[in-house]
Formats: structure tokens, sequence, C-alpha cells
């Protein structure tokens, strides 16, 4: 298929077979979902049979395989012909203009271009037949109603040039299409083919389809992962590029959920299948890029449209030609430098580009009109925990009664060895930070728990307490009380530590923002972002903290409902909204925004399902990489489609005025499809133009000191 004719040909056909329910068809990937009585293998013949008709072929499993060797082998060999079709075409032009052509073509002989025209035109002549026989018209039509003139008219060569050039515009439409296809292909080639499946008898080489949920699965060193699932045992690193973006193994011990098509290294793993096939994680992004184009841009819908009325508009354009001035050579040359594949592709091949693109750093795009809408957000609201914030406490504050460094130390080495046995996250907290200081605690005896309150035990014959602050008992540190009471009003979560009943100090902590957000809402608001707001169900002071921090506004302490009130209230207001979440308690906000963004969403079914798009990683910089992409895609089509609108203006009026021999405009209608391939492939090499971010700040380093998948991928090159 070519063209969003071919699409929507291939559909009517197939959708007429009887016992057929429903049906999509996907240009880039060249597919057909069918829905319905496939079991009955005479439907599906039937279904095969309507394909055919309709000027089509119907290839799976080694036929893809067949069908790819094909187009290679094709390609190679009109690599080598394009150098001679140069040359020929530009001694066919200026022959024709110089009027030399027509000396040798009188002496061709009417059988010998006939012969041409069935061997080259044999491909396209058959479409454009089957489709008029069901009273369809495609993109050739109107160049195989110019060749046929041409021949009644006796111009046997010309009718063989012109079939011939209509051969190379489809083979450059089907380049055209297949850049994109490659990029999905290449997605695809990652999902591993064959399992190890360990079962009773030992260790079973299966296609990966074969294993179901709970099968035992044996990955070896170098191999990818069949499946989704939960690590039995071994110790390895994973690359989960694939699914993630991050190129930065893992490392994955008993426990550890992976998904498939990972990359296993350092080591075997034995893993339990909990999603196979379609169903895992990776198998989700194949199927939601596969079906993106299907949700379509309104640009691109208006293009369809046109594409549409462009070919009866240019039948209008020849037959007034012909009355008008009588010239059958301007009529033929109007019929045959019409290109309306060019309208259908400029859209489609742009948006395809991106979403492989993206989709390979682990952004995900459920279609181009979610691209097109981020060109339009003005305002982005963002949830706090687990998408500003990492969902995890640390240890902000360490204030002992003595202003000392030796006393800070000491209470925090108390309270660790004291927390040592708690599950509590903030007890977590207190063991990191004096992991991160370097600091050895001694065993805790005696430990006793009360929930609420806090923990005891004895440390180096000390009763020692760690737990909730009570103001009765800081009134003798008058600093300490005062300094709980400002911890608390920032939202910070505070922990009173007592040695033998006397206060020692307090522990603040907090949850920790993510790393690079303060570089990456700079390049968003690069990127036309006006306004920037922070969201959460959390206490003010915790909310407002953050949003300080980040110099964006706030609103706290809302329920999902509220956020979903406050998407509307900007939307009434005449605004594109955006909403960054962690997809879960986000989903209503996040289906409810113009664009739903899912922070961290690889695993997560609900995050995929509820969102527009899914950042399968936690690495912020994808956000501001995602807006400049966009903004980039939109401006690759706007050029496409301006670009064809002129070229075919241009050849139309040229044609119509008799100044456009048939066989040069034969020639050029190719043209557009060479200039939307051009144009389009530079979207399949992602960067951040220089529109939306300073080139001092790509690449550059996020807070924590680390570089990011951004910045690894910016210092490889072109971001």
């Amino acid at each position: 298929m070519d063209c969003r004719d071919c699409v929507r040909h291939v559909r009517d056909a197939i959708s007429s077979v009887e016992g057929i329910s429903d049906c999509d068809v996907y240009l880039t990937s060249e597919r057909a979902v069918v829905r319905g009585a496939l079991s009955d293998s005479a439907v599906l013949e039937e279904v095969r049979s309507a394909v055919r008709a309709a000027g089509y072929d119907l290839v799976s499993g080694s036929g893809d395989k067949k069908l790819a060797h094909a187009r290679s082998a094709a390609r190679r060999v009109m690599l080598v012909l394009a150098a001679v079709s140069v040359f020929v075409l530009l001694v066919v032009i200026l022959g024709e203009w110089m009027g030399l052509l027509d000396r040798v073509t009188d002496r061709i002989p009417w059988y010998a271009s006939l012969a041409v025209i069935v061997w080259i035109g044999r491909g396209p002549l058959q479409q454009v037949l089957r489709s008029a026989l069901h009273g369809r018209v495609v993109s050739h039509t109107l160049m195989t109603v110019g060749a046929l003139a041409a021949m009644i008219a006796g111009e046997w060569a010309t009718a063989a040039i012109v079939v011939t050039f209509m051969r190379v515009g489809a083979y450059t439409e089907g380049i055209t299409t297949d850049k994109s296809r490659r990029a999905l292909r290449e997605l695809s080639a990652m999902a591993p083919r064959t399992a190890r499946r360990l079962g009773a008898d030992g260790e079973e080489l299966v296609a990966a389809d074969r294993v179901v949920v709970g099968d035992l699965v044996l990955v070896r060193p170098g191999e990818a992962i069949p499946v989704d699932g939960t690590v039995v045992s071994g110790h390895a690193f994973v690359n989960q590029a694939a699914v993630t973006g991050e190129s930065e193994p893992t490392e994955a011990l008993a426990g550890s959920e992976l998904f498939a098509a990972s990359l296993v290294s350092g080591g075997a793993l034995t893993l339990r299948a909990t999603a196979v096939g379609i169903d895992t994680t990776f198998g989700t992004v194949l199927r939601l890029v596969e079906q993106a184009e299907g949700n379509r841009s309104q640009v691109q819908r208006v293009a369809d449209r046109f594409s549409g009325y462009y070919l009866p508009v240019v039948a209008a354009v020849a037959a007034a030609t012909w009355l008008i001035s009588g010239s059958l050579q301007a009529t033929i040359a109007v019929m045959v430098v019409a290109c309306s594949c060019s309208f259908a592709l400029a859209t489609p091949i742009a948006m395809l580009s991106s979403i492989c693109s993206l989709a390979r750093h682990g952004v995900l795009i459920k279609g181009g009109r979610h691209i097109e809408s981020l060109t339009r957000v003005s305002v982005l609201l963002i949830d706090k925990t687990g998408t500003i914030t990492t969902g995890t406490p640390r240890v902000t504050d360490v204030i002992a009664t003595e202003a000392s460094a030796l006393a800070e130390q000491r209470l925090l080495r108390l309270a660790a060895a004291v927390e040592r046995d708690s599950e509590h996250p903030l007890a977590e907290a207190v063991r990191r930070a004096a992991f991160e200081r370097g600091l050895a605690y001694e065993g805790a005896t005696d430990f006793v728990a009360h929930p609420g309150l806090g923990v005891y035990a004895t440390v180096a014959g000390a009763r020692v307490m760690v737990g909730r602050p009570d103001l009765r008992l800081l009134r003798s540190s008058p600093g300490l009380s005062a300094s709980a009471r400002s911890l608390m009003g920032e939202g910070k979560s505070v922990l009173m530590v007592l040695c033998d009943g006397r206060p020692l100090g307090l522990l603040a902590t907090a949850d920790s923002v993510r790393p690079g957000i303060h570089h990456a809402l700079q390049r968003v608001r690069a990127c036309g972002v006006s306004h920037i707001e922070l969201i959460s169900g959390d206490n003010r002071g915790a909310v407002r903290r953050i949003a300080a921090e980040l110099g964006i506004d706030y609103q706290a302490e809302l329920l999902p409902q509220d956020k979903i009130a406050l998407v509307r209230q900007y939307q009434s207001d005449g605004r594109r909204v955006a909403m960054i979440g962690d997809g879960v308690n986000d989903a209503p906000a996040l289906a409810g925004a113009d664009v739903g963004i899912a922070m961290a969403a690889a695993g997560s079914d609900v995050a995929i399902e509820a969102a527009h798009v899914a950042l399968m990683n936690d690495d912020w910089n994808s956000v501001p990489l995602l807006f400049a992409v966009a903004r980039r895609t939109m401006r690759v089509v706007f050029l496409n489609i301006g670009f064809t609108a002129l070229y075919n203006l241009a050849g139309l009026s040229l044609a119509a005025l008799g100044l456009l021999p048939p066989v040069v405009a034969a020639a050029a209608q190719s043209m557009p499809d060479l200039g939307i391939l051009a144009n389009s492939s530079r979207l399949l090499r992602l960067r951040v133009p220089s529109t939306c971010v300073n080139e001092s700040d790509i690449g550059e380093a996020p807070d924590s000191g680390s570089p990011t998948a951004a910045g690894r991928i910016a210092h490889r090159g072109r971001l």
C-alpha cells in the first residue's frame, strides 16, 4: 500500500466479507487487524480473495520474509538504475524541450513501445484496472488515462515513457513509506522469538508465544528476555532500553520485575512468567505504536479530505484544458503531473517517524493528534508524589541540642541504631542518612515499637527513643521547640530523639525532588508552555516547599475529582492543558487533559491506558524532549504540505498552459514524494531544536551530577 486511498480500498474490501465484524488497516506497517469468524478457513480465504480483487496482495509468515528479501533485492537494483535514470531523465527532458526527442521516438516501432508498457506498467495498470472494475479511483488512474490517450493518438513512445515514470513514481512512494516502516520493523525486531522453558524434563527451546503465565523461563547471558516476569533465582545486569529507553543496565536479583525484550548480561536468570506475547509491556508498546497512525491529527484529517477531492479537481482541470485549448498534449500532461499520494503522505510519514523514534527512547505517543496538541499546550499541571518527587523520604535536617558536628553525628548514629530493625519508611530514611555519612552504629537491644508514637531501644546502656515530637518534652529546649514548629510548617516529617528522657535533637525528613527537574522545566517553558503548576493531595506545607524550590505555582490537598475539575477549569478558559502524573490515582485528570502524560509507566497497564503519552522511565529530560520533538514534527508536517501544494499547483499550471510536455510531467510527478521522504527522514534522528533549548543546555548533567539518558545521547551527537 502506498497512500490513504490504498488503506480505504483494502479496508472496504475486507469489511465487505460476510463474517467480518471489524477491520483496522495500517498503512505504515502494511497490516490489517481483522475481527470476526476467522476460525472458519473459508472466511479467511474470502478475505484473501477480496484483498486480491481490490488490487493488492496479502502475505503472512514466510511471505513477509520473502517480501522483505524481494524488496531488498529490488532496492539494490533500483539504486544501480538510479544513476542511469537521472542521466536518461536529463536527456529526455532536454530532448523534449529542444525538439530532438521526436526524431528518436518516431523511429521506435509501436509494438516495441507496447511491450515496454505491458512489461513495466503491468503492476500499476493491473491495480488501476481492478479498482476501476469496482468503481474506485486510485492515485495512478489519471496517469493511466493519460497513457491510454497517448496510445489512442498514436504516440506510443510517449505512452511508454509515461508508464515508465508511473512505475518510478510508484517505487518512490514505496521508498517514502518504507523509510518509516523500517523504523517500526526495527522496533518489532527487538521482540524475542524463542524462549528456554523449564519443565519436568529439563530445558526446552520453544517459540516465545508458547510460554504461558506461570511457566519458568531461563535466560542466559547475551539473550533477550522473552516474557514479562519475576526473577526466581540468579543474578545479572539487565538492559531494559527496549521498553524504558534507559540504556544503563540495572541489577536484577530474586524478586526483581523485568520486561520482555530486555537484554541480560553478566549472569543467567530464571524468571516466572507474569505476561506473555502481546500482553507484555513491550507487546503493548508495539501495539500502540502501530495503532498510533489511526489516531490522526486534525492536520492529517484535513489533508486526507483534500486528497479525496484532489483527483476530481485534476480531472476537471484536464477537461477544461481540452475544451479551451484543444491540445491533447497539454491535457495528457495535466493528468500525468497530478500526484495525490504526496498529500496523503505529507503528515503520516512525519508523524510515524517521530512516534517510532520517541518509542525507541522510552516515550510512547498514542497518535498524531497528541503530537499536534502538545504544540498548543500553554498549561502544564504536575502531580507531586511519584512524579516531581521520588516518593522516598530522605533526611533533610539534623538538629542537635549542641550546635556541633560531633553532636549531630551522635544524634544520627543513635537514631539509626534504634531504627535498625524498624520497617517504617522514615526508619529507612534514617538508616540511609547514617550510611551516606559513613557513620557506624552499634547494635540495639530491648527494641519496642509503639505505633503512632515511636520506637524505643537500649543503645550502649542508654535508653533511646525516636518518634513523633512532643512539644511538652521540648519545653526545656526552646530552640528545638521552635525548630520543630518551623520544620512541620514546611511540610516535613519531624522525628524527636530522646536519650534517657532528655531531648537530644531533631531529624526532619521529606520527599526528595527527582534529579534534572529544574533544567527540564526551563526547557519546557522555552517550548511555549507559559504556566506550570504543582498539584497534589499532600499537605499544604509539603507542597509549598517543593513548589518554592522549583519556582512554580501550586495547589495542595486536592482529591482526584478536584484535579479533573482544575483541568476542566483551564480548558473552559480556552487553554490547552497537559497533565503529568503517575497514572494510577491521577487517571481521571490524565484522561481529561488535552494531553495526559504518565511518568514511569513501564509495567503499569493503568498508566499506559489512561494517558495519551507514556514516559516508560522516570527521566525528566524526556519531558522537554517530548515537547521539542512535537514542535519540530509539526514544522516538518507544514513544510511537507506547503511544498506539496506549491509543487502540484505549479505543475498543473504549467501543464495546462502547454509549457510542460507529457514526458516531463510524468517525470516530475514523483518529485514531491522524494521531497517528503528527505524532509521527514530528519525526524528519525532525535535532537532538541535550538528554539526550545539553548545549545549550552544540551547534554548538561542534572542536579545530581550523573548524566541522564538525554545527556548521554547528546554527548554521542545530536539529541
